[in-house]
C-alpha cells in the first residue's frame, strides 16, 4: 500500500505555457537517480467528494540535492496537471514516500559510450543520472539527445551547460527539433536521425557494438521506433538474463 507524505513547493519554473517544473521539500525514503515517485492532490469528484488524484513523475534532481524536482507537461483536459500548474511556492501536495523505477545506473549495461535518447519531459531522469555523477565514472562519453517539437521546449539548458563544464569534452548535447529550423543539433526525429546516420555525425562518435550503449526514454512511439532503428543497426535489448546494448522506459 502506498505511503503518502506531505510536500511543500519551494520553487516553480514555467518554461512555456505547457511546461513547468516544481521543486518540492518532502521527507522521502532514499532513492536512486533515474527513479520516479507519484505526485498527487486531493481533488473533487463529480459528486463533490474529495479523492487523491496522482501520477508518476521522475526526479530531475540528483538524490543528494536536498530537494526533489519534477518536470511536468500540462495535459489541458487532464485531471491533475492543470492543478499542478497552478501551484505556487508554499502550497502543499502529496508525494509517494517510496520511489520506483529501473532506469538507474546499476541497471545499465557496461560500455564506453552512453547514448541517452529522450523526448519531452523524459529528459528528466537523464538529468538526474548525470547530475548524480556516478555515470561519468562508468562511461567515457555521454550523449544526451532531446527530441522536441519547438526550440522553446528545450529546457534545462543552463544545467546541461554546467554538466558539460564539469566533464569537458565528455558530455554531448544534441537537441532534435521537429517543427522548426534550429541553429544547432538535428532537424527531425531521433529514430530518423539514427537511421540516416545524422546522430552519429552530429556528435562525431560512431556507433559500435563494443562501445555503444543506449537508453531510450520518451513517448511509446518514439521508444518503439528508436528501438527498431537500433535493431536494424545490429543492437539488442539489454535483459538481466541476456546482455545487450539497449535499455528503455516508456514515459507516458
Amino acid at each position: 500500500m502506498t505511503e503518502w507524505v506531505t510536500g511543500r513547493v519551494s520553487a516553480v519554473r514555467h518554461w512555456s505555457d505547457k511546461l513547468f517544473s516544481l521543486r518540492v521539500e518532502a521527507d522521502l525514503a532514499p532513492y536512486q537517480a533515474g527513479q520516479f515517485t507519484r505526485l498527487g492532490l486531493m481533488l473533487p469528484t463529480a459528486e463533490g467528494a474529495l479523492e487523491r488524484v496522482a501520477h508518476a513523475y521522475s526526479f530531475v534532481n540528483p538524490p543528494q540535492a536536498g530537494y526533489h524536482e519534477f518536470y511536468i507537461v500540462l495535459i489541458p483536459q487532464g485531471r491533475l496537471t492543470p492543478h499542478l500548474q497552478q501551484l505556487q511556492v508554499g502550497d502543499t501536495l502529496w508525494l509517494a514516500r517510496q520511489a520506483s523505477g529501473f532506469l538507474t545506473l546499476d541497471e545499465l549495461p557496461a560500455g564506453r559510450d552512453l547514448w541517452m535518447l529522450s523526448t519531452g519531459t523524459a529528459i528528466g531522469p537523464f538529468l538526474s543520472l548525470l547530475a548524480a555523477g556516478g555515470i561519468a565514472e562508468r562511461y567515457s562519453q555521454l550523449v544526451l539527445a532531446h527530441g522536441v517539437r519547438w526550440g522553446s521546449e528545450l529546457s534545462y539548458r543552463d544545467e546541461i551547460s554546467q554538466l558539460q563544464a564539469r566533464w569537458p569534452g565528455r558530455v554531448h548535447y544534441v537537441p532534435c527539433v521537429t517543427r522548426e529550423p534550429w541553429r544547432e543539433g538535428i532537424a527531425g526525429r531521433i529514430p530518423a536521425a539514427i537511421a540516416q546516420g545524422a546522430l552519429e555525425a552530429c556528435v562525431g562518435l560512431p556507433f559500435s557494438a563494443d562501445a555503444s550503449r543506449f537508453v531510450l526514454c520518451g513517448n511509446p512511439q518514439m521508444v518503439k521506433e528508436t528501438l527498431q532503428a537500433l535493431q536494424l543497426r545490429g543492437f539488442r535489448k539489454h535483459l538481466r538474463r541476456e546482455a545487450g546494448e539497449i535499455c528503455m522506459e516508456n514515459y507516458w
